[in-house]
């Protein structure tokens, strides 16, 4: 373990190069943001293409897939293996507690049940409070303010008898239950992301080894990419106002920069770098946190419940065929850039 530590510490010395590395930062910083806007805002603005068209349902519902398979791989491939990498480097692995635990599993199965916490709470509110409220509001029926049909619930609605007054209530407070529930998922998986996000950002901020960076920016502005549109294709389907959908892109595409930014002033007053045995414990707990979270979001609450409650999934089975493709192919994505970053 000393051995190790002393080979690293030397390949190390030869890339430490405080200046080129702010050079890159500040450099890193802008790409970030910018490819951060484009990930996040092209699958909100593909559903807002498709808004009011026939298809527009089963396009939403294809891009959530392919966001669920984004967000378990970055969960699975990315968060934990490096999670798990902080907890395991020699500068932690060889003092107690850390090496006498797995630590790094442990975090992420309190994140997942701390998810499911959230899960059931939320749930029970929703079922006590959920009723008896005003359906005349429209908000996730498209009125043309900047809000988006709840997927799945459109085409149930169609054939209903004006008159048939029950049926209508009953079918208006599944839309709403649903959409709050979509709400919800939103907002905790973009807690999930920020996590991480900010865990990105200050690692890079406090490393001056400028020969980490260098691939880390490029690799980093395809990962920001992937990771938004994942985000996106939740938020796109959640019924959120303009201004709320501005603001949760807006919030993603910063955080990392914000991290960043954070990172540099660490190390300016602390001198600690991304070595730093500190650091790496707080980067790897609070990245198993954040693994666990993603991981009980993605399974359960984007896939599990698109392909087995979803409606419209079982009422056309080419639409299961393509939302299985869609969930393969983020899968795949996001697990290829982890040759990178």
């Amino acid at each position: 373990m000393a051995a190790a530590c002393l080979i690293d510490a030397t390949r190390s010395a030869t890339c430490r190069d405080t200046q080129a590395a702010t050079h890159l930062k500040l450099i890193s910083i802008l790409i970030i943001f910018f490819t951060s806007i484009i990930g996040i805002s092209s699958p909100v603005l593909l559903a807002r293409y498709f808004h009011g068209k026939a298809l527009y349902d089963k396009i939403t519902l294809i891009i959530k897939c392919f966001a669920a398979g984004v967000i378990l791989s970055t969960s699975l491939v990315h968060v934990l293996p490096d999670a798990y990498d902080a907890l395991s480097d020699c500068h932690v692995a060889s003092k107690h507690p850390w090496k006498d635990f797995p630590f790094a599993g442990f975090v992420t199965l309190i994140g997942v049940l701390l998810a499911l916490l959230v899960d059931l709470a939320a749930s029970a509110r929703l079922e006590q409070h959920g009723h008896g409220h005003g359906h005349g509001n429209g908000n996730g029926n498209g009125n043309g303010n900047g809000q988006y049909t709840v997927v799945g619930i459109q085409d149930e609605m169609v054939g209903k008898k004006e008159s048939d007054k029950s049926v209508k209530v009953e079918i208006m407070e599944e839309v709403d239950l649903v959409k709050v529930k979509q709400r919800l998922v939103s907002q905790v998986l973009e807690i999930g992301i920020i996590f991480h996000s900010v865990i990105i950002g200050v690692t890079m901020g406090m490393s001056q080894n400028k020969c980490t960076i260098r691939p880390l920016v490029t690799a980093l502005a395809f990962h920001q990419i992937f990771e938004g549109m994942g985000l996106g294709g939740c938020i796109a389907q959640a019924g959120f106002s303009l201004g709320t959908v501005a603001y949760m892109c807006f919030m993603f595409a910063v955080t990392t920069p914000m991290g960043i930014v954070l990172g540099m002033i660490i190390f300016s007053m602390t001198g600690y770098d991304d070595s730093n045995p500190n650091a790496l414990i707080m980067e790897g707990l609070l990245g198993s946190l954040s693994s666990g979270i993603l991981v009980y979001m993605g399974l359960v609450d984007l896939i599990a419940a698109d392909f087995f409650h979803n409606k419209l999934m079982s009422s056309a089975p080419w639409l299961k065929k393509a939302s299985y493709i869609a969930l393969a192919l983020g899968s795949t994505s996001m697990s290829i850039l982890a040759l990178w970053a």
